[in-house]
């Protein structure tokens, strides 16, 4: 059993245990790609990069090897990404994080640790992923309204009917003055109970338009 804590480089390097350890970086990377897959809404170019990334990594570090100034070259080269990349949601980060070091594992020469953790961390995500850790999310409601409707108590009797919870995040005109648009970041008591809402919303602003929407889960999620 504490053979898994035994690095495969100890005995030397060689072009076998290069392979080798790109192997294990690849599979570890294929792991965590398959579990973002199963957690859904991660574009097909992101999974290639988290089977791509920790081979660069381990190769990278197997480069440096003990070099200080290969080494600060390096780091300076890959901090230049960070100006180049737009800022990710937490489970991609965390995914990112997840396969780099599984690559750093993999270069020390630890590929059943790197293939036991990416696993395991890759299982929790996704157990994580279908609890109900948080609450219900969040909707968007775009409501229209004439310029003659006292918007800020209209709807407060149907807010608190099937809504748990409701806020008025942005307000603006429209058709030169006679119309506002309201947007609300709404909860829904009952999502079944969508559509009731909506025609009772109806009553109130005209029968002008009225949209329900997923609210879209903010980029900066860290």
């Amino acid at each position: 059993m504490s053979a898994i804590f035994d690095s495969i480089l100890s005995g030397g390097f060689s072009v076998g245990m290069y392979l080798a350890c790109l192997a294990a970086a690849g599979l570890c990377g294929l792991v965590v790609a398959l579990v973002m897959g199963r957690m859904g809404d991660t574009s097909r170019g992101f999974r290639i990069s988290l089977v791509v990334l920790p081979m660069v990594v381990s190769t990278v570090i197997l480069m440096v090897n003990g070099s200080v100034g290969t080494g600060i070259a390096v780091a300076g080269a890959f901090s230049l990404v960070r100006f180049r990349s737009v800022a990710g949601k937490a489970k991609d980060i965390s995914a990112i994080f997840l396969v780099m070091t599984a690559g750093l594992a993999c270069a020390a020469g630890y590929v059943l640790i790197a293939l036991l953790f990416s696993i395991l961390v890759g299982l929790v995500m996704l157990l994580l992923s279908h609890m109900p850790l948080a609450e219900q999310p969040t909707q968007e409601l775009h409501i229209t309204v004439p310029e003659t409707l006292h918007f800020s108590d209209a709807f407060d009797d149907l807010f608190e009917k099937y809504t748990g919870r409701h806020k008025l995040i942005k307000t603006r005109t429209s058709n030169m003055g006679s119309l506002y648009k309201l947007t609300y970041d709404i909860q829904l008591k009952t999502p079944g109970d969508a559509q009731a809402f909506m025609d009772e919303l109806r009553c109130r602003n005209g029968n002008l338009e009225i949209l329900v929407c997923e609210k879209a889960e903010a980029a900066e999620a860290l």
